[in-house]
């Protein structure tokens, strides 16, 4: 099953099971009715951000929403071209294929990331608990941290709290192939 089909259905069912409405969730979450329906939907995957606020709710990691019990497990190998992926068109304008999907509760996950030219995580800044870890493949990538500039070319890495308020531009000719890694993945 594919994981934007994954997430809404879990949190349809969380949400169901605690008698609460969309709106209701969408007040609580601070995240909007119209996210929370398309999520449920299969329609779109949330950013991470968004996927912690509604763990919040509930008191779950983020994990509970992007695993499926009956099919994770202890090893995971994954075949270029075989991996699970998403694409965050509304929000992050970037394409994803997880190393990390399938593997039975892990403290981290980890993304091979294709950001087209002119890709940006938005105006706003993200913020969350944890640590993160940007390796730059191939292209520039502009990493603002706490009004920090931080200008990556290929081969370049940056690791950071997450907490901190961050955001992301590709600044280059090119797509930006990168490898992202956040640790813990647990709830807020």
């Amino acid at each position: 099953m594919k994981l934007k089909k994954i997430v809404g259905k879990k949190l349809k069912a969380i949400r169901l099971k605690n008698d609460m409405t969309i709106q209701e969730l969408a007040s609580q979450s601070n995240v909007s009715s119209n996210m929370i329906s398309r999520v449920e939907r299969g329609l779109t995957i949330p950013s991470v951000e968004i996927l912690m606020k509604l763990a919040a709710v509930f008191d779950k990691s983020i994990n509970y929403f992007v695993e499926e019990v009956s099919t994770s497990h202890e090893i995971v190998f994954s075949s270029q071209g075989q991996r699970d992926t998403t694409v965050y068109d509304d929000e992050n304008n970037m394409h994803t294929e997880s190393y990390t999907s399938g593997l039975r509760d892990p403290q981290f996950m980890s993304f091979l990331c294709t950001v087209p030219v002119g890709g940006t995580s938005g105006q706003q800044n993200m913020y969350h608990p944890g640590d993160e870890l940007i390796v730059l493949l191939e292209g520039q990538l502009k990493v603002t941290i706490a009004s920090e500039e931080y200008s990556l070319s290929a081969g370049d890495s940056l690791s950071f709290k997450s907490h901190l308020p961050h955001r992301w531009d590709n600044v280059g000719d090119d797509d930006a192939r990168i490898i992202w890694t956040l640790s813990p993945f647990t709830t807020i």
